[in-house]
């Protein structure tokens, strides 16, 4: 599946492996393709959502270039396109999580 990424979609990757600098990046990947594989959407509606976030962030980003954050909003937009998830829902379990202490068991 990740071969279906390339370019500015290529997630980071070493010798062919998808690398992940943390656990929460394996599971929002994880995540997005078990959901692609249920049916809930295809590979390709979600591709299209990262497109996107991908060129907002051309047209707008500051920063450091950051792909997961970018595969993460992707995620959160296509589930609550397919209405999976209410985006009031999905903003308080973000703010749950971040209100925990860093180094959390995540």
């Amino acid at each position: 599946m990740s071969e279906d990424l390339d370019g500015a979609l290529s997630p980071p990757m070493v010798n062919g492996e998808v690398v992940f600098e943390t656990p929460w990046q394996g599971r929002v990947f994880g995540m997005a393709k078990s959901l692609a594989d249920s049916g809930l959407y295809t590979w390709d509606e979600f591709r299209a959502c990262l497109i996107d976030e991908v060129a907002r962030w051309d047209r707008h980003g500051k920063g450091e270039y950051a792909y997961f954050d970018l595969f993460l909003s992707a995620l959160e937009k296509i589930l609550a396109e397919k209405r999976a998830v209410e985006p009031a829902q999905l903003k308080d379990r973000f703010e749950a999580f971040r209100a925990r202490p860093h180094d959390h068991d995540h």
